[in-house]
């Protein structure tokens, strides 16, 4: 199979302690490319410095949601500096968190709209994390879309029909994580199967959200073969067609070599 893990954190420690041997698993199991995603301004250097390190690992820079208030002043600045980098090619990871108690929810609000504005200025694509904060994130799109269509990404998507609508009549990527193997999912199976092929992506999350059969296990990039076969299975493709589908997707939407 040939495949894009288009979200993974390759600098939380789990992973990196082991990053050589895990970088070599993944392309031994037909990765050609994965997105590491910046949290914090240091992750997002290290996210840089992985991206050299390998040529299949591409870079996101940005503060997560949760994280914003723990930002130094001046680390906004120096993360847009970082965004001409040329081993980076999306913004994010951004969005809202209300399950977690982290930040005030202005707060992210505030972030959010920065990356949005990063995008449109730069042409990169934004990743949106979103959890227990559908309605808002629904609401800041909705009035970003307003300038033009969205290029970005709903990561890890467990969203409600309605938003999965929304996002794609906006012009966004939908990407599924390990959580679409677990066997009580079968209403993210549901929307994941009117999700349009040119607008699937797949991913994992790494370190968290291992698919089946490594759930409860550290998760990493290898393991998106097991989140693609499940999401082939529910658009009744072989897992080469979704893998090489999810893939081409992916490049087309960073921006990235076909070959």
């Amino acid at each position: 199979m040939l495949l894009f893990d288009s979200h993974t954190h390759l600098d939380e420690e789990s992973l990196l302690v082991e990053v050589d041997d895990i970088v070599k698993t993944a392309e031994e199991t037909g990765l050609v490319g994965m997105l590491t995603i910046g949290t914090t301004l240091a992750s997002c250097q290290q996210a840089i410095e992985l991206a050299r390190r390998f040529p299949i690992v591409h870079a996101a820079v940005g503060l997560h949601p949760n994280y914003v208030t723990q930002a130094n002043p001046g680390d906004w600045k120096e993360i847009v500096e970082l965004v001409s980098h040329p081993q980076v090619v999306a913004i994010g990871e951004t969005g809202l968190d209300k399950y977690w108690d982290f930040a005030p929810l202005e707060a992210q609000r505030d972030y959010f709209m920065r990356h949005l504005d990063l995008s449109r200025a730069t042409g990169k694509p934004f990743i949106v994390h979103c959890r227990d904060a559908e309605d808002e994130v629904v609401e800041m799109l909705a009035a970003d879309v307003k300038k033009g269509p969205l290029n970005g990404v709903m990561h890890s998507f467990c969203g409600s029909e309605d938003m999965a609508k929304q996002c794609l009549e906006w012009g966004m990527m939908i990407s599924f994580s390990g959580m679409l193997t677990y066997k009580k999912n079968e209403s993210l199976r549901a929307i994941a199967k009117m999700i349009p092929l040119d607008r699937l992506l797949v991913e994992t999350d790494a370190p968290y959200l291992a698919p089946l059969p490594y759930r409860g296990k550290r998760n990493q990039p290898a393991y998106v073969a097991e989140t693609c076969k499940v999401l082939a299975d529910v658009h009744g493709l072989s897992a080469e067609e979704m893998s090489r589908q999810t893939t081409e997707n992916a490049r087309r939407w960073l921006k990235l070599s076909m070959t």
